[in-house]
């Protein structure tokens, strides 16, 4: 074996070429059980928004990116985090639509379950849509301390003591 300090200089260059590609190969290969993760690049106004999932794709084309499987949604600028069978991030129109059994909770409790949600993000709305003949379930944290222009839990009145002279 020649060692390799008196091989030329190309042929050190191809066989670290050749070592290297099955590495570079065997890691761009989309194995079910691991997570694949995507977060946008973050520049002047833009805020990350993290998807996980078994298998992502991106069509440069539309500059459409589709999770599938276990999707995993952090959107820490708008305090939101998601989950569903299935994403889709429409870079240009800036919307999401999740699909397959999708919850949203928004920080403070607010959440949505239904079988299919867009998010309109400029907007900052959900539209929500559930299986057939099923329900979108909402669950809003309201702060009932005043309804109406009363208190909701009135304190209970006391009568006022009056002195006797």
């Amino acid at each position: 074996m020649i060692p390799s300090y008196k091989l030329p200089k190309f042929s050190v260059g191809r066989y670290a070429l050749a070592l290297m590609l099955p590495v570079a190969l065997l890691s761009a290969i989309a194995l079910p059980s691991q997570v694949k993760n995507a977060t946008a690049q973050t520049a002047a106004g833009n805020r990350p928004l993290t998807i996980r999932a078994d298998v992502q794709e991106y069509d440069a084309k539309s500059q459409v990116v589709t999770a599938r499987g276990n999707v995993q949604m952090l959107y820490p600028a708008r305090q939101i985090q998601a989950t569903a069978a299935q994403a889709q991030y429409f870079s240009k129109e800036n919307r999401i639509d999740f699909s397959g059994n999708v919850y949203i909770l928004q920080q403070g409790g607010n959440s949505i379950r239904a079988e299919k949600v867009t998010y309109l993000i400029n907007e900052g709305r959900f539209v929500a849509l559930p299986q057939s003949n099923r329900q979108v379930e909402s669950i809003y944290m309201v702060q009932d301390s005043e309804i109406g222009g009363q208190s909701a839990n009135p304190a209970p009145r006391t009568p006022a003591l009056r002195r006797s002279n």
